[in-house]
């Protein structure tokens, strides 16, 4: 027998937002785990809001909100309020009633500042990687280390001389920079002054950048520290040696592809009591690491579990839409 096509909607719903999301959806375990960092981090969010004026938006729901936006690459706050008003799944994440009004984009623009001011991004970061510490599924031992190209939210027309009139001509005007002499020291972008002129290899094209590093450990590939710096020839290795500071452990190894070949790495790294599991450059030179390295066992193990730290910038990219970032400024860029 054939279905009748209804022709008015139903005015009250009797399943609930928690009926409506599967119990076996991915989703969940991940929510249960920012419930619980945020938890942990209430007495924060109290010291950064006033206690007086008009309540604002929960800072748990700003939060929950950019960490869906990246798992299902939203492109951007304003798409992301978008599928907030239709999105059931979004909305249960989130936290936001099947009534609730959504807020405005602006609204995170407003509070970014605020947030980023007070390191929530690292603490959120720390939180999680303890987690996973107590349940025995990270490393305290052996870690990777590798850095990534982001580009920066500005062209190559806005790349001037630093001592270049201010009221001269900007933007889209048809100048032609093709031929000129440029460098990070006599030139500047004008729309976003941190980024700098930067290509990752000598075929590639020199692109205003930043560069993004990170730390996985090798059990599972967790990430377990990340920043972000101007991109310049010695970042990398800087990034790690101050990453590493973050890092628990008596004795630890730290991998590394041929980038981080060098003397004077290699060097601090033994003075800090970091075994250099790097990878060996010797096209041309002699390579900082020899055979008191090589021999053992744990270095071919180390070289073995390397690929892992490529999925981060994989994903980073590709799934959460970073490989050009849309907001400008080191400090910013770095914590989303």
């Amino acid at each position: 027998m054939r279905g009748e096509t209804p022709t008015s909607g139903k005015l009250f719903s009797y399943v609930s937002l928690e009926q409506r999301i599967p119990k076996d959806h991915p989703l969940r375990p991940i929510r249960r785990m920012m419930d619980e960092v945020l938890s942990n981090l209430s007495p924060r969010f109290d010291e950064m809001y006033s206690r007086t004026g008009r309540p604002s938006i929960p800072p748990e729901f700003l939060l929950r909100a950019l960490l869906v936006q990246r798992l299902y690459s939203v492109r951007s706050e304003r798409q992301l309020m978008e599928q907030l008003e239709y999105n059931l799944l979004f909305r249960w994440f989130v936290g936001l009633d099947m009534d609730a009004e959504v807020w405005d984009a602006t609204t995170f623009t407003k509070n970014r500042m605020r947030m980023q001011e007070s390191n929530l991004a690292d603490e959120i970061l720390a939180q999680v990687v303890e987690m996973a510490g107590q349940k025995g599924l990270t490393s305290s031992e052996h870690f990777t280390v590798d850095g990534t190209l982001l580009e920066a939210c500005a062209s190559q027309k806005s790349f001037r001389p630093k001592d270049e009139d201010d009221n001269e001509p900007k933007g889209s005007d048809g100048r032609d920079f093709h031929g000129e002499k440029r460098s990070n020291k006599t030139h500047a972008s004008r729309t976003d002054p941190d980024a700098r002129l930067y290509r990752k290899t000598n075929q590639g094209e020199a692109k205003l950048a930043y560069l993004g590093h990170a730390i996985i450990e090798n059990r599972n590939g967790f990430v377990v520290a990340g920043c972000v710096t101007h991109a310049d020839g010695h970042a990398e290795r800087r990034a790690a040696l101050s990453m590493l500071e973050t890092l628990r452990g008596d004795r630890i190894t730290l991998g590394a592809d041929k980038a981080y070949d060098v003397k004077s790495f290699v060097e601090e790294l033994r003075e800090q009591g970091v075994t250099p599991h790097v990878a060996q450059n010797n096209k041309n030179r002699r390579s900082a690491i020899d055979r008191r390295t090589t021999r053992h066992d744990g270095y071919a193990k180390s070289q073995a579990c390397r690929y892992k730290v490529e999925r981060v910038p994989a994903w980073t990219k590709n799934i959460a839409l970073l490989r050009k970032v849309k907001h400008r400024g080191k400090d910013l860029v770095g914590w989303l």
